[in-house]
């Protein structure tokens, strides 16, 4: 049996990817236990980690109970293992650095949102700012208007368990 092949088209010979994502997370219950001197070294921890994992940050910032992250994920991790990745090894660490904060946990769930390369300055800059922010505004009202501007259906019930 004779195939033809159809040499006109050409197959991609690499994968070429550059997906930005806004990734938020709380502490567990919200809790306020990120403050200086131990939230730019947390922020510049969770940004080792991305780059560890070829997820290079852009912008790493947040406020008392919960961090921002915006990165490139790479093409060789699942979302879901780079969170568990910036949540456990974050967690661990954090605790060894004062004995107040051995109570230190992140809430299971997250947010992470796609980010079009023309809005990487904007959410850049959103990050940047959290602290003025979050002195009118609650990490809930935030991430509220965070699934309302993606359009993400919700259950209250569950996002703040």
């Amino acid at each position: 049996m004779n195939i033809l092949v159809d040499k006109s088209y050409s197959i991609m010979g690499q994968s070429l990817v550059k997906n930005y994502l806004h990734i938020t997370f709380s502490t567990k219950y919200r809790e306020p236990l990120i403050f200086a001197p131990y939230e730019e070294e947390l922020h510049a921890y969770l940004g080792g980690i991305c780059n560890n994992l070829h997820c290079y940050p852009v912008k790493i910032g947040g406020y008392t109970d919960h961090i921002h992250i915006l990165c490139m994920l790479s093409k060789k991790i699942a979302l879901m293992n780079l969170l568990e990745e910036l949540k456990s090894h974050s967690s661990k660490w954090i605790k060894s650095k004062d004995s107040t904060l051995g109570n230190f946990y992140w809430q299971h769930g997250y947010g992470a949102f796609s980010v079009n390369y023309q809005g990487v300055d904007a959410v850049s800059n959103y990050i940047a700012n959290q602290h003025e922010h979050h002195k009118s505004q609650t990490f809930k009202d935030e991430f509220r208007g965070i699934l309302k501007l993606y359009k993400v259906d919700y259950d209250e019930r569950y996002v703040w368990e």
